[in-house]
């Protein structure tokens, strides 16, 4: 979806000039002369003729995480994404009139989520793995966070969802910079990362690792592909004291910060939802998907490929009527609680609300 109302929004991000115009095929810069085509259900407003030292493994990889990220269905907010979503939405106040953008939206799950209670969502990320729901629901567009395609002050409110602990900070200081620069004055950004920081309550949470690597000896499951996933984690900002630094150096004050101590959350996610996936994925039958291979042609782990084939046979029955819904619900629920009881309580992940001034 390419709604009328982000034209108005873009400047030409390789000039910055706001002279741009409108085909079918594409979006036209009169001033630089660059052209940005339109995509299926986005605009490519990459910056042109611009080389950065840094570029993320999900764009120089793209086809390969492709594969293993499963992206292009979208299921419920929840678990760990659903307890992600409720403190952002809760933090940020949504309202109908707010135009919202979401920098580094990934497949723009978080920006579907929230695209109801709000006038105008817009996703960007300079990988293009947008998941069917996000370019039927949002407006979305290939860009680099370096080099925002948006005018100065077009968004009320942003939000940033595992970004900031993959890049190096001369990189975050350029993202939260440009996220800065199009919100308004008075506009508010929330994001969820984490730092290096431990909890006080960290053997609590280590015991359900142990555990968990206790199943992972046995063979019962292993934790590859979240270890592929978290593989280029950076975590400049090491302390909370340097997030507050770096969003000031933007522009940006902190309003609000919660805690996320994994008590709980670490046993669901290492122990018990593990263990629901290995028990799901073994029945599974011959006309199953070929599994995802890496990007030398190498075959993914027997690990890696029971947890996709069980998280699409679970998301085939998360509806609002499924017991499986329901019982998921209650256990993001349960997850949530780390942050409604030990929210205060510094550690590495937390979620942070900014306003620009």
């Amino acid at each position: 979806m390419i709604p009328r109302e982000l034209y108005r929004l873009l400047q030409c991000p390789t000039c910055r000039s706001r002279h741009l115009y409108v085909t079918n095929a594409a979006v036209h810069c009169a001033t630089c002369r660059n052209e940005y085509p339109k995509c299926d259900g986005y605009i490519d407003l990459m910056p042109r003729d611009t080389a950065f030292d840094y570029v993320s493994k999900y764009v120089t990889e793209e086809e390969h995480m492709a594969e293993e990220l499963d992206y292009r269905d979208l299921a419920p907010p929840l678990l760990a994404a659903g307890v992600r979503q409720r403190v952002l939405r809760r933090m940020l106040r949504l309202t109908p009139h707010d135009r919202v953008f979401d920098n580094g939206c990934g497949n723009g799950r978080f920006a579907v989520w929230n695209a109801d209670a709000v006038a105008l969502m817009v996703g960007s990320d300079p990988a293009t793995l947008y998941a069917d729901d996000a370019i039927k629901t949002i407006a979305l567009a290939q860009a680099d966070s370096r080099q925002l395609p948006f005018a100065d002050g077009s968004f009320d409110k942003a939000l940033s969802i595992d970004v900031l602990e993959h890049f190096p900070l001369d990189v975050i200081d350029g993202y939260l910079a440009e996220t800065a620069r199009v919100l308004r004055s008075g506009g508010r950004f929330a994001a969820f990362s984490n730092t290096k920081e431990m909890s006080l309550l960290q053997p609590l949470i280590n015991a359900s690792r142990r555990l968990g690597q206790w199943f992972v000896r046995r063979g019962v499951y292993d934790f590859e592909r979240e270890a592929r996933r978290k593989s280029d984690h950076v975590k400049a900002l090491q302390t909370f004291d340097d997030v507050v630094a770096a969003l000031e150096r933007a522009g940006m004050r902190v309003v609000e910060v919660r805690f996320w101590n994994t008590v709980i959350t670490s046993f669901v996610e290492h122990v018990l939802m593990k263990l629901g996936e290995a028990l799901i994925a073994r029945g599974r039958g011959p006309k199953q998907a070929e599994p995802a291979q890496d990007g030398g042609g190498v075959r993914a782990t027997e690990g890696t490929q029971r947890e996709i084939v069980a998280r699409r046979r679970i998301r085939h029955q998360l509806t609002p009527r499924s017991p499986v819904y329901w019982a998921l619900f209650l256990i993001t629920l349960l997850m949530e609680l780390d942050v409604r009881l030990f929210g205060k309580l510094r550690t590495g992940p937390y979620f942070v609300l900014a306003e620009k001034i």
